[in-house]
């Protein structure tokens, strides 16, 4: 620093990275605030009203400064210079924050260093990654109460986990449980996968899906809120969509015709693996929202870009805000961890000759596809996807009642199903309560419960 750099930081006075101090007392607070923000500069020697008072710049003085900031917790990283007996403390942003000094935590605000409340350290720790949702312990999850051993099973399958274990060990070597005084704990990751009821715990991990009339949001044609668990969550989402988005046929010289949705429905697909992966769970007060209007599909949710990546870096980086959650949905298939779900999309829709998505990012995340304006003239009758899916469900039944035996592998191949499509059926057909499993994986049964003559379709 020069002296005409010196001379015009004190023409323009204290600032958000300028700090003057006449002395060392209350310097720590300094430090931290600096680290916790994006750094500065202390200039030791000047007075708050801006007079230079000067210091006597020893090593004896840069030693007992060191000092202070190594007593910081973590110690903060300084440097030094000298410029016309005034000492420059150069403060650089923290890469391990929070920091804290014996009084307590400190962060800029405009020119001044201010103490955080309880409020804003909570924040503060959330914001930069030190508390994370899906890691956290929530001791009102009774495991008798509120576990769904069914769902367990399902994601084993998923995963392709031998169950050898007992349901407690699985669950702590899944990192959605732990063991206290003979009690099984789950944390949020293993409630979001695992309640039996998810809505008895938490209402804000809903997905929205709304159809609107038109351009705008005036007049809602169909709605439906999911809140079972992130796996159902996820396939009821993408039900719904298909069941309002057209879909084309392209004759293949084959005996099947090649079904060709408006959209690709595994780019919308990532975009909710996405949304329910990546929001911000803390904010209880926003669900993930999937909205349809005549001209758009928005697919959003709270939490924009996760600390540490940088809007240049989007869709080349990938930070993960749950990686318990992600680590699971890894597990089970739904997503590959390596920050490839953006470019997928890119690429699905780059393939269908369709505009690239737009990605728009602040305190919420949105993914935006536009819809070929031709929509209207191929869009067919609403209840056709639905009652595909329900044919669907009523074929895995009637297999079932054929061979209570069958393998999933069968079922695959009978109707042509994906492993995710054929665990996803079964799991609808036990909720409905219309068949168990009895015995183990390998070498048991389906049994169909009685009173199942028919199965009761939707309207």
């Amino acid at each position: 620093m020069t002296r005409e750099e010196l001379s015009l930081i004190l023409q323009e006075g204290e600032g958000y990275r300028i700090e003057f101090k006449e002395s060392l007392s209350g310097l720590d607070k300094e430090l931290v605030a600096f680290a916790n923000s994006s750094g500065g500069r202390i200039m030791l020697g000047i007075t708050d009203d801006k007079k230079v008072k000067r210091v006597q710049v020893t090593d004896a003085l840069k030693s007992q400064i060191q000092d202070i900031a190594n007593n910081c917790q973590p110690a903060v990283k300084i440097l030094f210079e000298a410029v016309d007996r005034i000492l420059v403390i150069e403060v650089r942003e923290g890469d391990d924050k929070p920091y804290k000094c014996s009084s307590g935590f400190y962060t800029r605000v405009g020119p001044n260093s201010q103490k955080l409340n309880r409020d804003e350290i909570i924040d503060f720790f959330k914001s930069e990654g030190k508390i994370r949702f899906d890691e956290l312990i929530n001791l009102k999850f009774d495991f008798d109460a509120h576990f769904d051993q069914q769902k367990l099973e399902r994601f084993l399958r998923l995963a392709g986990i031998s169950n050898i274990l007992d349901t407690p060990s699985t669950l702590v070597n899944l990192g959605v449980a732990e063991k206290q005084e003979g009690k099984v704990i789950f944390n949020n990751a293993g409630i979001l996968f695992f309640a039996k009821n998810l809505a008895d715990i938490y209402r804000h991990t809903t997905v929205t899906c709304v159809l609107f009339k038109g351009k705008e949001k005036f007049e809602v044609l169909d709605r439906k809120d999911f809140n079972e668990d992130i796996v159902t969550n996820i396939e009821d989402t993408m039900n719904f969509l298909k069941k309002h988005i057209p879909v084309r046929y392209e004759m293949t010289g084959g005996p099947r015709r090649k079904e060709v949705p408006e959209i690709p429905f595994d780019a919308l697909r990532e975009a909710v693996i996405n949304a329910i992966t990546h929001r911000d769970y803390f904010e209880k007060g926003s669900n993930v929202m999937v909205e349809m209007f005549d001209d758009r599909i928005e697919i959003y949710n709270f939490g924009g870009l996760p600390k540490g990546l940088k809007p240049e870096e989007f869709g080349t980086k990938s930070v993960l805000r749950n990686p318990t959650i992600a680590d699971l949905l890894n597990r089970a298939e739904y997503i590959e961890k390596m920050g490839t779900g953006i470019r997928k999309i890119h690429r699905l829709m780059s393939e269908a000759r369709l505009k690239p998505p737009k990605f728009e990012f602040g305190n919420f995340f949105t993914v935006i596809f536009t819809r070929p304006k031709s929509s209207k003239k191929i869009l067919p009758p609403r209840k056709t996807v639905e009652k595909t899916v329900e044919k669907t469900v009523e074929k895995v039944l009637g297999l079932i009642k054929e061979n209570p035996k069958i393998t999933q592998q069968e079922i695959m191949r009978r109707t042509g199903l994906t492993r995710r499509g054929v665990e996803w059926n079964l799991m609808r057909l036990k909720k409905e309560k219309l068949i168990r499993r009895i015995g183990p994986d390998k070498g048991g049964r389906w049994e169909v419960l009685k009173g199942c003559r028919k199965r009761k379709t939707r309207p």
